[in-house]
């Protein structure tokens, strides 16, 4: 049930015959920002002007007299030079919530149009602790994930693992010199990032490629080594994963991210690697570089690397062969990269190197997301310098639920607070970095975050409760509402501004997707906990002034817990009972 669509359907047929192409037109229909000027309004009249020779006025009347408006809507004002106005129906609205309120789906159709989608997100380095970092890449992508899966479409999630590039020749360059052994039996990932730390130091330029001294090029050599099967190499890189892999898994299973469907890691292409470059030279999308590296020219200053000098493979060659794997695998329309901002310019040549290598029919976009920054709006740090470690950060937050639900309900079983504390928690985080514009930077607040009132992730699930304790305290079954909804009477403002909002379910999911913004869920919560508590301010429920209007109010109650568990769930926070 998407209303704009339906209010579009009926301009698009008034347009018809007035306009060779209605759709630019049909698309300036638009919900109303003031409640005053109705639901939605339609802004084509003055755009229609210099097509049609007309006033907007004449025109705005033109399209009124055109409109058929059955029993959807009410009959449209013009106001101001042209602005067509528009109310939906009360009794239409009252009709359609009750006919949603047996619907698993909240009257949320699935896509027409299935399209298949490879989500490429989290994508850590094996070898070192996730950190900070990483959490806005994990958070969004898995919301996008459930947010397409939920409209129809088929994802498929590929976490695409950085374990075999630079860094690997460090560690094993570190591994054979400066390990300490102890330390690695008792925990290898700690002491690989050490060992990692280490190395770097020695090396001493940020760019361990552009280094000039005697270790610099032992790493290098040692990546070399690795990328051409040297069995040492191979079986020191085999000890390093699966402890590598199972921290990752334990912070993912912290964060209530589902497994992904496919993690294959640079080293899973890296067979295809020397097709991939043969490939590109031959297309001429490659040239020969300076001392037997292979280029790809995109202008004179910007130049990427597929094969560099000592015979070594770059991030540009596996993420082409990469794409070549999964056109060929999973036949996708779109692949989405969930990566930070500072790599803009690597997808930027990706898809041009694609695009000339002959990919084409797919659509390649990376979903690029601003920084996570401390109270100095600086990226996040702990206090030694390095960047905060993701599992420290996911603990500190269950700490700080623990203390919303000790102050609110401490009757609570222990057991049942410490499972609240973690919903509390991880999902103020992840609310906190999901209504934020994905491009940009956000300021990392607990407190914030924590709030019982705002728009923040706690709120959101304390109006889920307090919904919820309304059917508690009338002893009220919301399931006997499902099966059979009694009539909804809309006879106030605030619960006709309820049914509305509830309407608009399917408009923000689909708002939310087309520009890939989880953010626009986020702003939907926002309205609908607003306005559901300007209803449960003014409008009785359980001492309502009759039984009909009682059983209206308990439903529209009841479809506004469903709608806001829907939407926290599609984004990957939970709901509790009491808080």
């Amino acid at each position: 049930m998407n209303l704009l669509h339906l209010i579009q359907a009926k301009f698009r047929t008034a347009l018809t015959g007035l306009v060779p192409d209605p759709e630019p037109y049909v698309a300036m229909i638009k919900a109303a920002q003031d409640a005053k000027h109705g639901d939605y309004q339609a802004n084509c009249a003055m755009a229609l002007a210099k097509a049609l020779g007309k006033k907007p006025r004449e025109i705005a009347e033109d399209l009124v007299n055109r409109l058929q408006l059955c029993d959807l809507l009410e009959k449209p004002e013009i106001a101001g030079p042209g602005f067509i106005n528009l109310r939906l129906q009360s009794s239409w609205l009252a009709k359609t919530v009750q006919s949603i309120a047996n619907d698993d789906r909240l009257g949320v159709e699935k896509a027409q149009a299935v399209k298949t989608y490879v989500i490429d997100y989290s994508s850590p380095n094996v070898a070192k602790p996730l950190h900070v970092g990483h959490l806005r890449s994990t958070i969004i992508g898995d919301a996008l994930t459930r947010l397409l899966r939920f409209l129809g479409h088929t994802v498929v999630t590929d976490n695409h693992l950085g374990d075999w590039g630079t860094q690997f020749g460090i560690l094993l360059y570190g591994y054979k010199n400066l390990r300490n052994a102890d330390a690695y039996k008792k925990d290898p990932v700690r002491e690989l990032t050490r060992i990692y730390l280490e190395v770097r130091r020695l090396i001493g330029v940020e760019d361990e490629d552009e280094a000039v001294n005697p270790i610099a090029e032992a790493c290098r050599a040692e990546t070399a080594k690795l990328h051409k099967g040297d069995p040492e190499n191979v079986a020191i890189w085999q000890d390093f994963m699966p402890p590598c892999l199972e921290e990752i898994h334990a912070i993912y299973r912290k964060l209530g991210v589902p497994p992904f469907d496919h993690e294959h890691g640079e080293s899973f292409y890296n067979p295809l690697l020397p097709g991939v470059v043969d490939s590109l030279l031959e297309k001429k999308v490659a040239e020969p570089g300076d001392g037997g590296a292979i280029i790809i020219r995109f202008s004179e200053n910007n130049v990427a690397l597929v094969r560099k000098r000592d015979g070594a493979f770059t991030y540009t060659t596996s993420d082409l062969a990469t794409i070549q794997y999964r056109l060929k695998h999973f036949k996708p329309q779109a692949m989405l990269y969930v990566v930070d901002f500072r790599q803009s310019q690597h997808f930027a040549n990706l898809f041009e190197a694609a695009r000339r290598w002959g990919v084409s029919n797919v659509e390649l976009t990376h979903i690029s997301f601003g920084s996570v920054l401390g109270p100095d709006k600086r990226p996040i740090k702990t206090r030694e310098g390095g960047a905060v470690e993701l599992g420290s950060l996911i603990d500190e937050a269950i700490q700080q639920g623990r203390q919303v639900v000790d102050a609110n309900s401490p009757e609570l079983p222990d057991a049942e607070r410490a499972e609240v504390a973690e919903a509390i928690g991880i999902g103020a985080v992840k609310y906190a970095d999901l209504c934020q514009n994905r491009t940009s930077d956000y300021i990392f607040s607990f407190d914030k975050m924590m709030a019982m009132e705002g728009n923040t992730g706690t709120y959101m699930q304390y109006a889920y409760v307090r919904n919820r304790g309304i059917f508690r305290k009338a002893a009220i079954d919301p399931l006997t509402l499902r099966k059979n909804p009694p009539a909804v009477a809309l006879d106030t403002p605030y619960e006709r501004a309820l049914a509305l909002q509830l309407l608009k379910l399917e408009e923000s999911l689909l708002s939310a997707v087309a520009d890939y913004q989880p953010s626009a869920v986020t702003a939907y919560l926002w309205d609908l906990a607003k306005t559901y508590s300007g209803f449960f301010q003014n409008c009785p429920v359980i001492k309502a002034e009759s039984d009909a209007v009682k059983q209206s109010r308990l439903l529209l109650c009841d479809l506004t817990a469903r709608v806001l568990q829907q939407c926290l769930e599609l984004l990957g926070i939970k709901t509790v009972e009491r808080m």
